[in-house]
Order: structure tokens, then sequence, then C-alpha cells
């Protein structure tokens, strides 16, 4: 059986490959994995081929300090295995035996991905190669209902907010430079009031880099304010085959009360309802918890998918043994994977 095995790290082979399984999204992306990784670190996408299938996984390598080690991740977000010509029935064997030799053979002890709500067969291409997790809900719009049957899942809520937004604001999509600096400035700002962790600190260089990405689509949509013609309220809003995701936003403080994203939400959902997109996904609450802000987006929507993770120990001596150097106290997270990792993501 004629089986390959084969590790992609170069932009115009990546796009050729995410090409040919056809269903993608801007998370599984050459340009995002370089915008996501850390100078240490390696985005590579690995191919799996046997006969007319073909599975791709994007990965970001870490190494591990002090060791000749590495642990694989995905980018923030929604990645997980893409397919062609797989279906319900997909026989897993021999993927998992050449994916665990790889692993190995590139010293990776452990795989740890975020799976995408919208891509099928993923649960059936990883089925018991570790463990796939069930974390929480994301919200999403289907953009091929009708307008009607959208805005029955309004609540009473967001339809006052929207008709306050549409006495105040005007709500357009401008993709421009200075409609960017406007939303990096909002964003910032809007960090700076939910005293974020640094890393959501993006530059303006990884904005531009994003906007300016020939792999995906994004549109600024903004709010403005009628009468002093400021832009109080932004997002990205990122396109690819088919799916819109809801990515960064941010909002000034004097226009909270407004609730201007709700609009901003809404000028996509008018803009994309019957086109080619079929999903408008808003994500889920604040570490996949059913919070505030999930509450906040689930007024806007009925439709739900479920969020998942996958989790997998290849060499179960060498991880064990990195916990265990640990020293863990009893209060370490139990649920964070890799576990040797939980106490530098705690202190950073």
């Amino acid at each position: 059986m004629n089986i390959s095995v084969t590790l992609i790290k170069e932009k115009i082979l990546w796009q050729k490959t995410l090409e040919e399984v056809a269903h993608y999204d801007f998370y599984h992306t050459f340009d995002y994995h370089q915008l996501s990784k850390l100078d240490h670190e390696t985005s590579i996408l690995i191919k799996y081929h046997e006969r007319d299938t073909v599975i791709c996984l994007p990965l970001i390598i870490r190494p591990i300090e002090g060791t000749p080690f590495f642990d694989a991740t995905s980018v923030y977000g929604y990645a997980g295995p893409l397919n062609k010509n797989i279906g319900a029935n997909f026989d897993n064997t021999n993927f998992k035996k050449h994916l665990n030799a790889f692993l190995k053979k590139q010293n990776i002890i452990s795989v740890f991905s975020r799976l995408h709500p919208f891509i099928e067969n993923q649960a059936n291409i990883l089925e018991n190669i570790g463990a796939i997790k069930a974390l929480g809900k994301v919200v999403y719009l289907d953009l091929q209902e009708p307008f009607e049957a959208q805005e029955l899942g309004f609540s009473s809520t967001t339809k006052r907010y929207l008709r306050k937004a549409q006495k105040m604001l005007d709500i357009k999509k401008i993709n421009s430079l200075k409609a960017l600096d406007a939303f990096i400035d909002l964003y910032y700002k809007n960090m700076d009031r939910v005293n974020a962790h640094k890393s959501y600190y993006f530059s303006k260089n990884y904005f531009l880099n994003f906007i300016n990405s020939n792999e995906f689509e994004t549109d600024i949509i903004c709010a403005v304010d009628k009468e002093t013609k400021n832009t109080v309220s932004a997002a990205l809003m990122i396109k690819t085959n088919g799916i819109i995701q809801y990515h960064l936003s941010g909002t000034h403080t004097d226009y909270l009360h407004l609730s201007p994203i709700r609009a901003l939400f809404d000028k996509v959902r008018l803009d994309y309802s019957g086109t080619s997109f079929n999903y408008f996904n808003l994500g889920g609450g604040l570490n996949n918890k059913q919070d505030s802000l999930f509450k906040f987006k689930s007024s806007l929507s009925n439709h739900y998918k479920s969020f998942k993770v996958w989790t997998y120990i290849v060499n179960e001596d060498v991880y064990n043994t990195l916990v265990l150097n640990k020293n863990f106290s009893e209060d370490a997270n139990s649920d964070f994977f890799p576990k040797y990792r939980w106490e530098e993501k705690s202190n950073t």
C-alpha cells in the first residue's frame, strides 16, 4: 500500500495542499501560523496520503526547555485535521500508526489541538489517538436561513440595542489603513480595560500582515458616531471558504452603554446572508465557559456547536518524567495540557 507522510514548512506547498483538501478555514493557513508562532517555534503542516485519502494536520512545534524534546500545539482559534475523501466509516489504523511514527521521529512527546466546530470528520480521524474533550459551545448564525428565522434568535435586549445603534451610529465596512488604525487604538484600550495578558497586545505589524494576507479576506466593520464622525467601535471579521469568523474587536468606553458590537454583528449578518457563506461564528465564552460573554453572544442566535480539543501523549515515559520533575504543588491544574507547562503558563 502506497502511504506517505510529508512534513511541509514552505508557503507555496502549504497553500497547494490546503487547496487539495478544499474545505479549510483561515486558522489552517500558512500566514496565520506564521503570525501565531513565537520566534523560537516552528509551524508545520503534516500531510498524510493513502490511496485517494488525504489528511492534513497543521501544528506549531515548541522546544521543551532543557531537553532534546518538543511538543506540538495548535494556533489560537479553531484548527485540527483537514481531510479529503474521508467518511463516517473511515478506518484510521494506518493513519494512527504512521502519525505516531512521525511524531516519535521528530522527538515530539505530546500534541494539543483545538478542533473546528464546522469541519466534519475530525473526530473520526482522531479516534483512539489520545482523547477528544468537549469544553463548551460556540454561538453561530446560519447565513442560509431567512432573515426572519435568524431574528427569532434575537433577544429583546439585542433588539433594543440595535434600535439605539440605528439612531446614533452608522455601521460600515471600511477596509482602509485609517480604519485599521482606529481599530488598533480601540482594541488596545479594550485590552487595557480588561487587564488582558500581554500576549493579546499584538503589534501593528501583526495587524498589517493579517489584513494583507492573500490566503483569507478580512473585513473591518466600524461603528461611526453620526454626530462626531468618530469611529467608536470596530471589529475584524475573517472570511474563508463559506465561513465568517469574528476575530477581534474594540469599543470606546463612552459607548459601551450602546453595545455597538451587536450592530457590527448584525451588519455582517445582513451583508452575507443568502450568499456563498454558510456560517458566521461568534465564538464562545471566556475560557469556554457559559459566562456573561457567552450569554451576550447567545442573545444574537440560538444556534450552537460543540467546541472540542484533542490531547495526545506520544511518549508517556518522557511526559511523566517532565511532570514529576516540576514537583507540582497540590493546587496545580490537573486539567491543563501538557501538564508540565502549567506552572510556566500561570506565571506569565
